[in-house]
């Protein structure tokens, strides 16, 4: 019999039933440190009372009612993010496929709404992932990722990550604008040089061009800084946003600059849920903590020290790792040995980790997590090596 659930992932066995900060618990019992965070997701750990309060408060009084009202929980939120960023203006949605689709078409309608109705083009990059609709298969690089689905949409173009001459080379009259990941999770945890985004930001000046970044990922305190590109010290033109953004609930995000945002008049784009009550509350409540004095800067001292303690397993076990990629808490291991074989070996040592293309385990804890439980995480890792090698 075809299972209710559609199996179109391959789950581990690991039904859980609570969690506590950086702790999972399944129906057995059994205790895991989850350094995965729902995929980058779970930004503020597990049943965080900030959150859980602020949820239940506003599902007790008003979860949805849609666009075609004023949403006072939302105006607040994208206020806050306007006042902690480079924008001028948000767009909430429910996904961090539909920020990149709705960045992808803020982009577009800028070029068409200018007069530029050529400049349709967008440069993206290999080893990307923008998302799972047609539109963010054709932006992402991955070839599995669309076999089977038919022809996906036209006009992207696809160039070497850290490739200055390839991006020029690729830049003509139709190119509408450059999308780009800080750091790419899915495609291995390969971060862009800091001096390649100031490249790309100058690029983009240079040919009057726009640049969208794709923070999915990396924004909302992920590496250090509430948006990684502010380790370059650029400013984008748009931006999406969605996973830490609403701490495990769903919520995206498009931010972008006044000249671009304004082409998106009413009945170019839109969303029933995206944006609702609920969310937005969700989203404060995490912007409440990750805004806090000290934060970031505690995310940045931990970080650091999860890194040392990568960089000690790569040397301890060089026939099972090579290289520590990625910045901030957006971590990952080169694996010399199936990336599939270490992931379940460290499940089985109690810890909890992401597979990455290029054969890469990795590790995106939540933010909140301590120095001391990365210790924990690492002596997790070297005691998966240790019963691999025997």
């Amino acid at each position: 019999m075809f299972p209710a659930l559609l199996p179109n992932f391959v789950r581990a066995d690991l039904p859980f039933t609570h969690g506590e900060g950086v702790f999972l618990w399944t129906e057995d019992g059994r205790k895991y440190l989850d350094f995965g965070a729902g995929i980058a997701t779970s930004s503020i750990g597990h049943a965080h009372p900030h959150l859980v309060d602020t949820i239940a408060r506003q599902a007790s009084q008003l979860m949805h009612v849609s666009n075609l009202y004023r949403i006072p929980q939302a105006e607040r939120l994208a206020q806050r993010l306007v006042d902690r960023s480079f924008a001028d203006s948000v767009f909430f949605c429910n996904s961090g496929a539909e920020a990149n689709e709705g960045m992808i078409k803020m982009m577009r309608k800028a070029m068409a709404s200018t007069g530029r109705l050529e400049r349709t083009r967008l440069i993206c990059f290999e080893g990307a992932f923008h998302g799972r609709t047609l539109g963010t298969l054709a932006a992402g690089s991955n070839a599995k990722y669309r076999e089977g689905f038919g022809p996906v949409p036209g006009g992207f173009d696809h160039v070497p990550l850290n490739n200055m001459n390839a991006v020029r080379d690729a830049i003509g009259p139709e190119t509408c604008g450059i999308i780009v990941e800080p750091i790419q999770g899915d495609g291995g945890v390969r971060r862009a040089d800091i001096r390649f985004l100031q490249d790309l930001r100058a690029v983009c000046d240079e040919y009057g061009i726009l640049l969208g970044l794709d923070e999915v990922q990396t924004g909302m305190g992920r590496t250090g800084k509430l948006f990684a590109h502010e380790w370059a010290g650029i400013e984008p033109d748009v931006m999406a946003l969605a996973k830490g953004i609403g701490g495990g609930f769903p919520l995206g995000a498009v931010l972008a600059k006044g000249a671009t945002a304004r082409h998106l008049t009413p009945g170019t784009h839109g969303t029933t849920y995206g944006g609702n009550p609920l969310a937005c509350a969700a989203g404060n409540a995490v912007l409440d903590v990750i805004g806090a004095p000290g934060f970031l800067d505690r995310v940045v001292h931990t970080a650091q020290h999860l890194r040392q303690g990568l960089e000690a397993i790569v040397a301890k076990h060089p026939a099972v790792f090579d290289e520590v990629r990625g910045y901030g808490m957006l971590l990952g291991l080169h694996c010399l040995r199936p990336q599939a074989d270490i992931q379940a070996a460290c499940s089985q040592a109690g810890l909890l980790t992401l597979p990455a293309s290029e054969n890469v385990l990795r590790l995106t804890p939540p933010l909140i997590v301590t120095p001391d439980q990365c210790d924990q995480a690492c002596g997790m890792i070297d005691s998966a090596c240790l019963a691999m090698c025997q």
